[in-house]
Parts: structure tokens; sequence; C-alpha cells
């Protein structure tokens, strides 16, 4: 006897929430594709459904319209989370080979989006505020000793300009050298901004969230 489709743990509605959210990441990443390299106001939704593959109609139904599309495209808050975790002592080398791996498979590090802010007027100011916000205010937060929005800030910094260099510039000797090799030598760098030593050699420890 067959068993009903109602009894799965999952429900019968489960395998088409996965395709819908599987449909709403591949629109999401069509609009930061487009939003990296055009001005806000010049993107239609038709040109996201035509990148995603889907139609115009299907990205209202799931966010309702433009606005409300990169309102969503425009918060770093999931990719905050994922370039900021790993433990504070091991941070600068997650941070450095998050951005690079992220350049590499998929062309593009949300987090590199910020640099484009001033290609897209009054919204940039939303994606220059959201960034400031939840990305290196948040870093901000997990320093201790003093001075910590300042070094968040230039660790942000330093590491955004490898990213330009390497996923915009596309610096063709960075981007014939190994990541972990350009890792291993550039992680030192934004990991001083993190921890840095006391003039007693004792390292900084990180405060609780």
């Amino acid at each position: 006897m067959t068993t009903p489709a109602s009894s799965s743990p999952l429900g019968p509605d489960a395998p088409a929430r996965r395709d819908a959210e599987a449909t709403k990441a591949v629109i999401i990443r069509a609009a930061r594709y487009l939003l990296a390299r055009h001005a806000h106001a010049d993107i239609t939704l038709k040109a996201v459904a035509e990148r995603a593959g889907v139609s115009a109609p299907l990205i209202v139904k799931y966010f309702g319209n433009k606005d409300a599309l990169f309102a969503r495209i425009m918060s770093f808050e999931a990719d905050a989370d994922a370039l900021l975790d790993a433990p504070l002592a091991e941070l600068g080398r997650h941070m450095v080979h998050h951005l690079l791996t992220s350049q590499a498979e998929h062309g593009a590090d949300p987090i590199v989006r910020i640099v484009l802010a001033p290609l897209h007027r009054g919204q940039g100011d939303i994606l220059r505020a959201n960034f400031r916000t939840q990305v290196a205010d948040r870093l901000g937060r997990r320093l201790e000793g003093p001075d910590a929005g300042v070094r968040a800030e230039l660790a942000v910094g330093t590491l955004l300009g490898l990213g330009v260099m390497y996923g915009i510039a596309r610096g063709p000797h960075l981007r014939g050298t190994p990541i972990d090799e350009i890792t291993e030598r550039y992680a030192p760098t934004v990991q001083a901004f993190l921890t840095p030593r006391h003039l007693d050699g004792e390292v900084t420890h990180e405060r609780e969230e």
C-alpha cells in the first residue's frame, strides 16, 4: 500500500516551499548582479526577471515590487553573518578567505558592492547606512580596547581594498596567486586591527555580544 503524501514529515507542501525559496534566491542573486553593474534607477523588474530566468509577475508575487526587492538586496545582515562567522582571534583570516572565495566562486562578494554606492544616488545613502550599522558597527562591538570603532572601520576598509583589487580591478598577479597564499599574506594586516597587541604583549579578548 502506498503511503499518503500527507504522511511526509515535511508535509505535502515542502517541495513547493523548497522550490519557492530556491527561486527567491535566484532572483536575489540576479538583482545583486545588476545592482553591482548599473544604477538602481536604471534597473527594471524585467531585467531582473530575464537575468533570473523567471517572469516579472513572479518577482512581484514573491517580493511585492521593485522597491521591496531592492530593500532586501541593500541589507547586509545575512552577508555579515557569513563574513564575521569566526572567533575573533581567527577572524582576520576568515574574512580574507571568505571574500576571496566568494569572488572566485561567484564572481562577486556581497560586501564589496558598497563601493558602488555613489552609483545609486538616494538609494546609495541607504546602502551606506546599512553597511555602517550592519557590518562596521557590528564588528566594532566585538572588539576590546581603545578606538574599537576606528579599528573596525580600518579592518573593513583594508578588506574592501583587497576586494576591489581582486574582484573589480581584477589584478592579474593577484588573481594568479592561490587564495590560500593571498590569505596568509593579507590576513595578518586585517587581524592587527582586530586584536592589537598591548605594550605588555597580551592580546585583547573578544567582547560578549
